[in-house]
């Protein structure tokens, strides 16, 4: 792991719950001294810790150690402002439609960063009626893949997940589709704005 939880976050959670080092030292039977020594920066909590202090701030234990407490800043989230996120252990593929802490197989993910194609990652769009038909001119060998699709509008998100010896194609409702996503398994998210 990363990241582990530092004294200022316990310090600025701590004082969001109103509460005094020595109320929180009680709620997770450690001394007002301890919690004293992990805000100061002299010392961390034990990792059987965690969990009961991040119930005592109320936030969750992926929160406390990103040092951040996403709870309710989605509620204006739209799909423009999603993010995608994929597991390099078991390939999950998860869409959010706002800023979140997403875990997989132990892993905090970090969002992708999409990018406009570049040639070897080129996005050939055609219509087809009332589809879009996408494909990525791209290897599809089992080291070096497109591992998804995704078409996305301001309505959801068509994801059809590839796999490595395939043909790294989809199709797509046209319907108001406004951004195509191509994700290769080594060089990352690519874009294609409609």
């Amino acid at each position: 792991m990363d990241r582990y939880v530092t004294g200022a976050v316990i310090r600025e959670l701590r004082e969001k719950k109103k509460l005094t080092q020595e109320e929180l030292a009680e709620k997770i039977y450690v001394s007002g001294k301890a919690v004293s020594k992990w805000e100061t920066g002299q010392g961390f909590p034990d990792i059987s810790l965690l969990e009961p202090l991040a119930e005592a701030l109320g936030i969750s234990v992926i929160e406390l150690l990103s040092g951040e407490d996403i709870r309710n800043r989605n509620q204006s989230a739209n799909m423009a402002k999603g993010k995608f996120y994929v597991c390099p252990v078991c390939g999950n593929v998860i869409r959010t439609t706002g800023e979140t802490v997403i875990s997989c197989c132990g892993i905090t993910l970090p969002p992708l960063e999409p990018e406009e194609a570049d040639a070897a990652h080129r996005i050939q769009k055609d219509v087809v009626e009332d589809e879009y038909y996408v494909t990525v001119k791209h290897p599809m060998t089992k080291d070096h893949y497109i591992s998804f699709l995704a078409g996305v509008s301001d309505q959801g998100v068509q994801l059809v997940k590839l796999y490595p010896e395939g043909n790294a194609e989809a199709r797509f409702r046209i319907n108001r589709v406004k951004t195509i996503y191509a994700y290769c398994n080594r060089h990352g998210l690519f874009q294609l704005k409609i």
